[in-house]
């Protein structure tokens, strides 16, 4: 069990500005933009023929067409779907009011991790997602939000869970059923009650290969560019912070070096980028579930990465972003590849 902080509010604004999404939104988009320039080079040993067929037929040049696919990627931090609810009042939130207001990531970014450090959840998915009582790494971040949320619970809409009771009263005030829209989308086979949404604290999210199922699903039912670049929020997989599994660690200082670093260091290169596809096992084209391409991108971030946790050096930043950029853009490829057949 970790130990919470009792923080000043001149403390939980300091840590509030530490606070971390995951791979930068410009550095989502551009890891998506930099899979379709890859295709592109390489027609012969991608299904980018067929991804620009597709393009041309929506109406898009290729270049829009990776646009919009690198804007659904990027889009995906900014969703309105996950409201936490305090166990006083009652009122539900979707971002944390210490910090920066606005600027501090939202709480539908507990949905963008999957745990490689422990096994199966409560659940029942094979690797789960952020739950703090379980962390194996974690710093103040985990510890003020775990602190300022004890004992909040998962919007479940009207007539779900509530605040305090005086006699005849309960403190409500959903905003969205995050419990039976966002959740349940997410669970994707596996099972949940509402009870294990009841204590921020104990709380199993269900973890981030299972939101990009979600989107690759809707993008099956109905093929938009949209649905696709929201699938491809995913390569946050290659970012160790969310295999490790923690919101603290040099977590945002990390990503912004990434974006900062990604043209000088040319994480985007074609050589690293053509070995990182040889690491991954391909979607079969009969069938849907990206799920062990995705898990696959996390072990390697999680086997290579983990020293940007706890070094902020240039060399050991350098050392690991010339994995995980490469592999994220090859992940990317492979989930291009294997949609391209849908259109």
């Amino acid at each position: 069990m970790k130990h919470t902080l009792a923080l000043s509010v001149s403390a939980a604004l300091t840590i509030g500005a530490m606070n971390a999404e995951a791979f930068t939104q410009p550095t989502h988009k551009r890891i998506v933009k930099d899979a379709i320039s890859y295709m592109a080079a390489h027609p012969d040993t991608t299904e980018y023929n067929k991804l620009a067929a597709a393009a041309q037929a929506a109406g898009y040049s290729m270049e829009q067409f990776a646009e919009v696919l690198g804007q659904g990627a990027y889009d995906v931090d900014d969703f309105a779907d996950t409201f936490i609810c305090g166990a006083v009042t009652g009122d539900c939130v979707e971002a944390p009011v210490w910090g920066a207001g606005a600027s501090i990531v939202k709480y539908t970014s507990y949905w963008h991790f999957q745990n490689h450090t422990r096994g199966g959840d409560a659940h029942g998915n094979d690797l789960g997602g952020y739950n703090y009582d379980l962390l194996t790494v974690w710093g103040a971040v985990d510890n003020l939000a775990a602190t300022w949320l004890v004992g909040d619970h998962l919007d479940d809409g009207k007539g779900g869970m509530t605040g305090w009771c005086f006699f005849w009263s309960c403190s409500e005030d959903s905003e969205y059923n995050s419990y039976g829209i966002t959740e349940a989308n997410y669970r994707q086979g596996s099972s949940s009650n509402k009870g294990m949404y009841a204590d921020f604290e104990k709380i199993p999210f269900q973890p981030i290969d299972n939101l990009g199922q979600h989107w690759y699903n809707e993008f099956w039912k109905n093929p938009t560019a949209q649905m696709l670049g929201f699938t491809l929020h995913t390569t946050d997989l290659l970012q160790p912070h969310h295999t490790w599994t923690t919101s603290d660690l040099n977590h945002s200082g990390w990503e912004g070096w990434v974006e900062d670093n990604y043209t000088a260091l040319d994480l985007n290169n074609d050589a690293l980028v053509t070995s990182a596809l040889n690491d991954f096992t391909p979607v079969p084209a009969n069938q849907k579930d990206i799920r062990p391409l995705l898990t696959q991108g996390g072990a390697i971030s999680y086997s290579q990465g983990g020293i940007v946790l706890s070094s902020t050096s240039s060399a050991d930043r350098t050392q690991v972003a010339k994995v995980v950029i490469p592999h994220a853009i090859a992940m990317t490829v492979h989930v291009l590849n294997h949609a391209a057949n849908r259109f």
